[in-house]
């Protein structure tokens, strides 16, 4: 006779295992991989973009192997890098080659330029497809191509912030990345993104995760301070503060790298390419809708705003009837 399992205590040890608090400890070891993976987020048309061009090429002048990859169905990471023209990205070129019958090769979506290597995971057309599932069906395509044994320094994984699909989250939600970096603004926009990303962060490490914020990068700093005090509301570093300036505008609008040595910005990410590799994972504390709006003044976002309830006859408009009350009142008590 087979034995019959206790339902009963089974049910009594399940309730225990949800009730323990999950470890809130932070590691303090140092990544035991050489190769250091960084995801970065931040609101689409922040300039994710420009930065990681302009970082990865300087990573490489000082003698590093980085490899770059855009997460981004919009597959603009790389643009900059090679000089506005799209590369073939890895979803469409594993599509077309699967139709042809062959297997996509490192040559087909890999390309190179001052050092640095760049590829583009692309996403499905517009109104085709999850652009989440596609993100996590280009990594499994990396995979197959070694992506563990490749050898660099630093890979540079550029996402999307807008979006919080877990397809997007998958370097935090899977420990991929050893830390994140943030690119944001001193808008509201940018650092609502940028306090959603630290969300996530918080809750992956509350169920057992180990990747922290490394820190902030300020794109098109018009030295308001917002996003200053953002960080250090939420206890990250400041890593760089790329200023709004329009030298910068127009290189980056004519596709031209301004992260070397050679022009006078290289100093700027030379220094932020020291930053990022030093600065370690830290456990952000997001800031609540109102936290994050006191960050500004109320007469810019509206955050003096007395909320106004509507009543049921508000919503029925014209259609609205009066019912009669069964409330007796006494007119000569």
């Amino acid at each position: 006779m087979n034995d019959v399992p206790n339902l009963k205590d089974f049910n009594a040890r399940l309730r225990r295992e949800a009730a323990e608090e999950p470890s809130l400890e932070i590691p303090q070891d140092p990544p035991s991989k050489k190769t250091q993976i960084i995801a970065i987020y931040g609101k689409g048309g922040i300039g994710k973009s420009f930065t990681l061009a302009n970082l990865s090429h300087m990573m490489a002048e000082m003698g590093k192997r980085v490899l770059l990859i855009g997460c981004d169905p919009k597959s603009d990471t790389t643009s900059l890098l090679f000089g506005g023209k799209a590369c073939p990205t890895i979803i469409e070129t594993s599509t077309r080659k699967k139709l042809a019958g062959e297997e996509v090769k490192i040559g087909d979506v890999c390309f190179k330029r001052g050092g640095v290597f760049a590829m583009e995971l692309g996403g499905p057309e517009v109104g085709r497809g999850c652009g989440g599932r596609g993100i996590i069906h280009g990594f499994e395509l990396l995979e197959k191509l070694g992506f563990h044994d490749w050898d660099f320094d630093y890979v540079l994984l550029d996402f999307l912030g807008d979006v919080v699909c877990g397809g997007f989250g998958l370097p935090i939600a899977r420990d991929m990345a050893q830390k994140v970096i943030l690119v944001a603004s001193n808008d509201l926009q940018s650092l609502y993104v940028a306090n959603n990303v630290c969300s996530a962060v918080e809750y992956f490490r509350k169920l057992g995760g180990n990747v922290g914020i490394a820190g902030l990068v300020i794109n098109k700093d018009d030295g308001t301070g917002e996003a200053a005090a953002f960080a250090q509301a939420v206890g990250i570093p400041v890593l760089a503060a790329i200023p709004a300036d329009e030298d910068l505008r127009r290189k980056s609008a004519n596709y031209q790298i301004v992260g070397t040595k050679a022009g006078p910005w290289g100093d700027m990410f030379a220094a932020l390419a020291s930053n990022v590799a030093d600065a370690p994972p830290l456990r952000p504390r997001p800031l609540s809708q109102d936290g994050l709006l006191n960050l500004f003044s109320a007469s810019e976002t509206g955050a003096d705003f007395v909320l106004d309830p509507a009543t049921d006859a508000d919503m029925r408009g014209k259609n609205a009837v009066g019912k009669p009350s069964l409330e007796v009142i006494y007119d000569n008590a």
